[in-house]
């Protein structure tokens, strides 16, 4: 994975564009994919680093040899494209059963609304601790994927992690013992991190959490983990 630390703007770029080449040949996992997306909707560098990584891959589509198409391809994809029209009426209801929290979702970034949307058809916000949601978000990928409201002034249990976790700051911001994070800003973290965010005062946070492993909290919230087995 990679590195939490980062100099500059330019470096951070130079390290994650072995992932935006990834999401650009369309070999990367869909949470990833998600961060990916929403991300660069938030940053214009992003986008342009995305966007000079399509031009690469497609460069190289160009070069390949064409491979026939699977008998019945173009039937499953017209058909695929049919159900959007259904698919749509029941991810309106989805956001009218969001209620007076719709305004917050649809001030997302589109590829972020769009997937909370969705997974609102059939899961709900869950408290995590005062001041804290979650909605586990359906992304088809292997990565567990996580949008976190986080209110105001309001500090994350503390906790270390099994694996690898990007969390990407959506709207407000948060800091912890590494630095400070804004709306478009990347903290990648690993198993030799603990940490406790704290959201800013401006306003809600809402930050995307993809990781590889789970969370380990510290204190009572740990000791009650253990006894739990999770």
């Amino acid at each position: 994975m990679f590195a939490e630390s980062f100099v500059t703007e330019s470096q951070k770029t130079s390290a994650f564009g072995e992932l935006y080449s990834a999401y650009a040949a369309g070999c990367l996992d869909p949470a990833f994919a998600l961060l990916v997306e929403t991300q660069a909707a938030l940053r214009p560098d992003i986008a342009n680093a995305v966007h000079q990584s399509e031009i690469i891959a497609s460069v190289m589509f160009e070069s390949e040899r064409p491979s026939a198409m699977k008998t019945g391809a173009i039937d499953r994809a017209l058909a695929a494209i049919d159900g959007l029209n259904g698919h749509h009426v029941t991810q309106r209801d989805a956001a009218l059963r969001a209620g007076s929290g719709l305004s917050e979702i649809t001030d997302l970034p589109s590829p972020l609304c769009d997937t909370v949307i969705r997974t609102m058809e059939s899961e709900s916000w869950q408290f995590t601790a005062p001041g804290i949601r979650r909605l586990k978000l359906s992304t088809n990928g292997q990565a567990e994927t996580e949008l976190y409201r986080i209110e105001p002034g309001t500090a994350v249990p503390r906790h270390s992690h099994d694996g690898s976790e990007f969390t990407l700051v959506v709207t407000g911001g948060f800091a912890d013992e590494s630095g400070s994070y804004g709306p478009g800003d990347l903290a990648v973290k690993g198993p030799e991190h603990t940490h406790q965010p704290v959201a800013d005062m401006g306003g809600i946070c809402f930050a995307l959490a993809v990781r590889d492993g789970g969370l380990r909290f510290t204190g009572l919230i740990g000791a009650v983990q253990r006894i739990l087995g999770h």
